[in-house]
């Protein structure tokens, strides 16, 4: 009988590795874990694993821990043996934890900023580091801490400490492998922009800009009066009809035209809003629609709207697709949350 080949892995080279497709497999007793954690682990105890083992994933690596790695060695052992890709942690949760400390930590300054910036600052920050790995984040924003908390919690990464002294806010993250909740139900968020105001359009690309940041499929429709927002700032020559000409001299062209939903006083209201969101470190409009095509956020025009309206696809800005009642029905049914703005 051919001996089985257990394979190793080291602590350090454990945590290097993208954890989104496999099982972190903890056999400690749950009075261990619950004192020395491994938040992204799946612990069925030593005792148990005979009864539970129905609940590991065999189409997945597994990677096995326990205090110092032997116990784990035989689990491995006898997991390759029933068909597992299964790997020994070497040195267990000793060694995992050492180089968890030895990890050093990142910073982030993002006093100044304002929502969603800070959200989205954050999870940029967080692309690149290692699982494990905590980032310390210092803000003045109130809403902050609020927003990491529950930002925290929904993209599975581990809210360490956060203090804030009515001033200044300091949160520490550890950053854990991403939450698997679109294999329980649609997360995704659709917007409807039917309204062109400024204001309105500025709280749906801030929300989706939040959504974005936190992993999530977002997906803005924008029809009829929303179509401005899209429109190039530039005049584009292009052949139109009478009718189409009058809609066109009649509607804003692009962000800069918008009006407020109220207190618009003949356009007077729009400029000064935009002049106090500059004051305040508010990104602007235009900043927060870049931000959303950077993110993934697809940006999708109503064909029908622009047929209606006598808009062409030349005068939209880069990156907006074409799509009608088709496109945002298959999206809603992939969301749980659909705004019509």
């Amino acid at each position: 009988m051919e001996e089985t080949i257990i394979k190793h892995i080291s602590a350090e080279e454990f945590l290097k590795i993208d954890k989104s497709g496999i099982t972190l497999l903890d056999i400690r007793e749950e009075y261990e874990v619950q004192i020395k954690p491994i938040y992204s682990a799946l612990n069925i105890p030593f005792s148990e694993l005979t009864k539970r083992l129905s609940e590991v994933d065999k189409n997945k690596p597994v990677y096995v821990i326990c205090s110092t790695g032997d116990l784990s060695e035989e689990i491995t052992e006898i997991l390759t043996d029933m068909g597992y890709d299964a790997y020994n942690i070497d040195g267990g949760y000793t060694a995992y934890k050492e180089q968890t400390e030895a990890i050093p930590h990142r910073e982030l300054d993002i006093r100044g900023v304002c929502c969603p910036g800070p959200v989205v600052r954050t999870a940029e920050a967080l692309k690149d580091m290692a699982y494990g790995q905590r980032l310390d984040i210092d803000s003045d924003e109130a809403a902050f801490s609020s927003d990491i908390a529950v930002w925290c919690e929904r993209t599975g990464n581990r809210l360490v400490s956060l203090e804030n002294d009515g001033r200044d806010i300091k949160a520490v993250i550890e950053k854990q492998p991403p939450k698997k909740i679109s294999d329980i139900r649609p997360n995704g968020k659709t917007f409807v922009l039917f309204s062109g105001d400024l204001d309105k359009t500025i709280a749906a690309f801030i929300m989706a800009n939040a959504a974005a940041s936190m992993g999530r499929e977002v997906t803005m429709f924008f029809t009829f009066w929303g179509l401005n927002v899209l429109r190039r700032p530039e005049k584009v020559r292009i052949g139109k009809n009478i009718v189409e000409k009058m809609f066109g001299f009649m509607m804003p062209r692009g962000t800069k035209k918008l009006g407020l939903s109220r207190m618009n006083m003949c356009g007077m209201g729009g400029k000064m809003i935009r002049s106090v969101m500059k004051s305040k470190g508010v990104s602007s409009l235009d900043e927060l629609i870049a931000s959303a095509k950077a993110q993934g956020v697809r940006i999708v025009a109503c064909q029908m709207s622009m047929d209606i309206m006598g808009i062409h696809r030349e005068e939209l800005i880069d990156g907006v697709e074409l799509g009608g009642a088709a496109t945002f029905i298959g999206c809603g049914e992939q969301s749980d949350m659909s705004l019509f703005i």
